[in-house]
């Protein structure tokens, strides 16, 4: 079977050679932007019938198109990433995790925001100051529950 990783390359690079965006791949798949170019990044999976969309849409064989259905291994360096994006986010976590910890737990009570019953938007807003990038992400809640 086809490894997560070269199923990522195969994937961006038959984007990129047909000029695809991954709005294009998700409405192919039938699912969110986000969730979409998670799953063909390795971070998720799809189920067959979007899979098998994706997989015709950029060109790909079966290979594909099975190892976006395969369940990831969800784990990552532990050191903080050097690219700037990435870097950002965790710059944001460091400075406000515990405060967006404290809000949460004032507003909901002691638990976590679910990272699996959970969806995510990245939008543009046109400023004339600079244009904004909005990231909303909306999770469960979980309590915590004592025995």
């Amino acid at each position: 079977m086809l490894t997560k990783v070269a199923m990522t390359e195969a994937i961006v690079l038959a984007k990129n050679e047909k000029g695809l965006g991954w709005t294009d791949i998700a409405a192919a798949a039938g699912l969110s932007e986000v969730y979409t170019t998670s799953a063909c990044l390795g971070m998720n999976h799809l189920d067959a019938e979007p899979a098998t969309k994706v997989a015709e849409l950029l060109g790909l064989g079966t290979d594909v198109a099975e190892a976006l259905q395969a369940f990831p291994h969800k784990s990552w360096e532990k050191a903080v990433p050097t690219d700037p994006l990435i870097y950002r986010l965790y710059e944001i976590v460091g400075v406000y995790g515990p405060t967006m910890k404290e809000l949460i737990h004032e507003k909901f009570g002691d638990g976590i925001m679910s990272a699996i019953d959970f969806s995510m938007d990245i939008d543009k807003e046109e400023n004339p100051l600079g244009d904004r990038v909005v990231v909303t992400m909306n999770g469960k809640f979980l309590p915590y529950k004592a025995w």
